[in-house]
């Protein structure tokens, strides 16, 4: 290295040299020669300048051309460097987009392969309904309705008056007879009314319910593919249950309570909308698609996901926003959700009940509403993860607190005569190994749930975080010292030694 005597600044032009030489103006790639002063800047345009004794020597001339080839190849390698950054950054948002966006349909075509595939499944989100206040009345609307039109009130009127012709009565009370319609008709609905609620809350009803659900599963395969048969229906884009089974069930009420009319009550076939939307022809095709796409489309959309934050320069960053994109999909599905339900309700055929249909609809997409808020949790935690073991202010003070108070329980039980012994050095050498293992167990717990809750993902993210404080508080560092052996003499002994 120079060594810089007393007296003027380096610079100076002027200033000798030891050894009488004069200062160049060149600088060398590699520094002032030894036991020369720094030479002074180059001037401006890059031309070594006249030294105290004159001009630049060839030689320096050639250092300075060989600097400058040497800068120049270092900036043209440097743009495609970039241009394969830029690449790859654009590669991962575009995968990382289409992720977010396969996520929303994948939870529909779950939902989709579950309600429509699954006989089970099926029964049980509908089963519910038959207990349901708002569906109890629109039912018992529905048959009293059906009743009553295969009853000729008018007929019956006539025919009691003509008998009372024959038997001798006045003409006059004959034609107050004929004046009894409305009354008669008037009980005649309260009493078929009241038989008919009765039916309906009983638990006869449910049982027919279910039954009628389960043998006509294929209502909305029907609905969204045009499919299927049975006991259900698709007629004028409406999803229809047959239930003369509960018709029938009335008619004996009816019997057994002395109206013997009702015995002629021939069989009748009344339906009873379970969804009805002019959009059902509209979209059958695509809900077939995502039927058949339900068992898939979740993984092909998680590998596009991994796929996108593996391309990413940045890869913590990228998974921060593959997360936040799900977390967004999943937000917007539930807004849609709850858009489309007013819209539906505002667009009901004529004489369809509205608190009924907001019952169904409500059903039916329950667990989609369950599986939009469980994977938009787990989506939030992953990125809330991803922060948290990044470089940032925040995610070091959070990760120092947590392993001060882990280290600070470690040494109390210490205190109290706790020892780890070969424990902790293992735990320290496999500490990554023990992390990832962690995590592939929680994951696999989780992709095999049988319809997690959002619950159910805030249960395993605590059973990983206690997992995760476990494995810091068994990790004792690469080695202690047992308290039982003394120290080893540093007498002689090198500080580099071993």
């Amino acid at each position: 290295m120079a060594s810089n005597e007393s007296g003027p600044e380096p610079t100076d032009p002027g200033q000798p040299q030891e050894g009488g030489s004069t200062p160049s103006n060149a600088a060398t790639p590699t520094g002032p020669r030894p036991g020369a002063q720094p030479a002074a800047a180059a001037p401006p345009g890059g031309s070594a300048g006249p030294t105290a004794g004159g001009s630049a020597t060839p030689g320096e001339r050639s250092e300075v051309d060989d600097l400058r080839r040497r800068i120049a190849s270092l900036e043209g390698s440097a743009a495609p460097h970039r241009r394969h950054h830029w690449w790859r950054t654009s590669g991962a948002v575009v995968l990382i987009a289409l992720a977010s966006v396969l996520s929303l349909l994948s939870v529909l075509s779950v939902w989709t392969s579950d309600i429509v595939g699954n006989t089970d499944r099926y029964v049980s989100t509908v089963a519910p309904l038959a207990s349901n206040p708002d569906v109890q009345d629109a039912v018992t609307a529905r048959v009293t309705t059906a009743v009553l039109d295969q009853i000729d009130v008018k007929g019956l009127v006539n025919q009691l008056s003509e008998a009372a012709a024959e038997q001798g009565v006045p003409p006059r009370a004959a034609d107050l007879i004929n004046g009894l319609t409305g009354p008669i008709t008037s009980g005649l609905t309260d009493l078929v009314n009241t038989t008919v609620h009765r039916v309906v809350a009983s638990s006869a009803f449910e049982t027919v319910w279910v039954d009628a659900n389960r043998a006509g599963h294929t209502a909305l395969d029907k609905a969204l593919t045009g499919q299927g048969g049975g006991a259900v229906s698709l007629d004028n884009n409406q999803v229809t249950i047959d239930i003369a089974p509960i018709v029938a069930r009335v008619q004996t009420e009816l019997v057994d309570s002395g109206f013997g009319l009702a015995a002629k009550i021939p069989a009748v076939h009344t339906d009873f909308v379970v969804f009805a939307s002019d959009d059902i022809g509209k979209v059958k095709t695509y809900f077939r698609l995502l039927e058949i796409m339900g068992t898939w489309l979740p993984i092909v959309t998680v590998l596009i996901a991994a796929a996108g934050v593996f391309l990413a320069v940045n890869r913590r960053r990228a998974l921060i926003g593959a997360a936040l994109g799900v977390f967004a999909a999943m937000l917007l599905t539930g807004i849609v959700l709850t858009v489309f339900r007013s819209f539906y309700l505002d667009h009901l055929p004529p004489g369809a009940s509205q608190p009924a249909a907001a019952a169904v609809y409500d059903t039916l997409i329950r667990f989609m509403r369950a599986t939009v808020r469980a994977v938009g949790a787990l989506a939030l935690i992953t990125a809330l993860g991803a922060f948290l073991i990044g470089p940032s202010r925040v995610a070091v003070t959070v990760r120092t607190i947590c392993r001060r108070v882990i280290t600070a329980v470690r040494e109390a039980l210490t205190s109290f005569g706790m020892r780890l012994g070969p424990v902790g050095r293992f735990v320290h050498r496999f500490k990554r190994w023990i992390g990832a293992a962690i995590l592939l167990v929680a994951a696999v717990v989780l992709f095999t749930w049988s319809y997690p809750s959002m619950a159910v993902v805030v249960w395993i993210t605590v059973a990983v975080l206690a997992a995760f404080a476990v494995r810091e508080f068994l990790d004792t560092g690469p080695g202690t010292v047992s308290s039982e052996t003394p120290p080893p003499s540093s007498k002689g002994t090198s500080p580099l030694a071993g």
